[in-house]
């Protein structure tokens, strides 16, 4: 437990317990909500939610940043150092540390992406800020904005563009904004945080982690435009940003889903899919100094696109279905598994298994296309056995094995000759 002075007056209701560990507080991050607009940083090191961004970091775990520090450190880390963290923050006078870079591959194995992993303390800070702003910012999104946004979800945005298809709007301008985090106009995105809040320690600690330098190598270089991924408050921006974008769409009367840098827009005919995708290529561009993929982005029937690992089906009222690419994914990650456990027994490879196929499972239960669940199931199960078939790699363990299944001698003895010579079905 982190002791933190208790700041409030006596018989304010406030308990004089440390810096927890649990779920955030609802109840103090809905109150920061009421705050004074040039009180904001005192909101932010108020001690309630504090400890509600303790949590919710623990809780998440990650990776240390560039000074090595690690989730279990933090605690300690904040019981001797708190006073001088708060009283800097309060100043204004509180520098973040450079982020450290790291490079995961893209889905389908094409480049990577940058991830900007800040230190434990940075991210502690972010999130203390996160839970401040979020009540000041998200009641004014957009209704048709579901990435990152509490009591919004990927599956909500799904069932929406599900309902404009049924409605009748048969044609989708898939937008995909280039490289969107790393693109970020850091005076434009600063623009539109000053309009709603004026605390300006608060204005200068956000840029200042906008600017934090990118630690590769040992090295560090300055950054001038971007918010790297990897960070609580990251995705915030990028929906504050992304707001104009919204509001735009809005006024022209679209009907649109956006989910952080996915958008996409229904339209009842090809013209007008044309005509919406050079028109808002224009808009992002000019407003927001953004570039449309042109590679990624098009004028197309939903069926022909995916849009967060779904794509549907043709018919008048369309059914969700899991996109080829998702399904291509998954295959490359249980291969990747199975690699990592030659040598290991099947049930550590069953153990890395599960949690990776629970969450693809629960993640693409809206999809009402069984077949490809059951042909992903026979697939997987096929890998497993292959698994085992390496592991008894004697003649006589093969048939032993094969007999205290179940099968006779002479299909034991024949599947042993007919699975040797077809040895290569079980390459992973």
């Amino acid at each position: 437990m982190v002791e933190i002075p208790n700041t409030h007056p006596k018989g304010s209701g406030r308990n004089s317990q440390g810096f927890g560990i649990g779920a955030p507080n609802t109840a103090a991050t809905n109150k920061n909500a009421h705050f004074k607009n040039d009180k904001v940083m005192e909101a932010v090191v108020e001690r309630e939610n504090m400890k509600a961004a303790l949590k919710r970091v623990v809780a998440n775990k990650g990776a240390p940043g560039v000074d090595g520090m690690r989730v279990e450190e933090l605690t300690s880390h904040l019981k001797e150092n708190w006073e001088s963290i708060k009283e800097k923050l309060l100043q204004g006078s509180y520098l973040p540390a450079p982020v450290l870079l790291v490079e995961i591959p893209k889905a389908g194995g094409k480049g990577t992406r940058a991830l900007g992993i800040p230190t434990v303390l940075d991210r502690l800070i972010q999130q203390a800020l996160l839970q401040v702003l979020t009540p000041v910012f998200d009641p004014t999104f957009s209704p048709t904005s579901y990435g990152f946004r509490p009591g919004r979800s990927a599956h909500q945005a799904l069932e929406a563009a599900r309902s404009y298809v049924a409605e009748g709007k048969r044609w989708v301008v898939d937008i995909d904004i280039e490289n969107f985090f790393d693109r970020v106009n850091h005076d434009i995105l600063m623009a539109r945080v000053a309009r709603k809040v004026t605390d300006k320690r608060v204005l200068r600690l956000i840029r200042r982690y906008l600017t934090a330098g990118i630690m590769a190598g040992g090295i560090t270089s300055p950054r001038t435009e971007g918010t790297p991924q990897g960070g609580p408050l990251s995705p915030l921006l990028s929906n504050v940003l992304l707001d104009e974008l919204d509001k735009e769409l809005e006024r022209r009367g679209h009907a649109f889903v956006r989910y952080a840098d996915d958008c996409n827009v229904y339209v009842r005919s090809e013209a007008a899919a044309e005509r919406v995708m050079a028109s808002i290529t224009g808009f992002l561009k000019k407003r927001l100094k953004l570039k449309v993929n042109t590679q990624k982005s098009a004028a197309s029937r939903p069926w022909k696109r995916k849009f967060l690992g779904y794509s549907m089906t043709w018919h008048k009222i369309p059914r969700l279905k899991v996109a080829p690419e998702a399904i291509a994914r998954l295959k490359a990650k249980v291969k990747t598994i199975m690699r990592r456990g030659k040598g290991r027994s099947l049930g550590w490879i069953i153990d890395e298994l599960t949690p990776l196929l629970r969450g693809w499972a629960n993640y693409f239960r809206l999809a009402e296309v069984k077949g490809i669940f059951e042909e992903l199931d026979g697939w997987i199960r096929r890998k497993l056995r292959c698994v085992l078939w390496r592991q008894w790699k004697r003649t006589y363990t093969r048939v032993k094995k094969l007999l205290s299944r179940g099968l006779s001698e002479k299909r034991a003895l024949w599947a042993h000759i007919n699975l040797g010579t077809k040895y290569f079905a079980c390459k992973f």
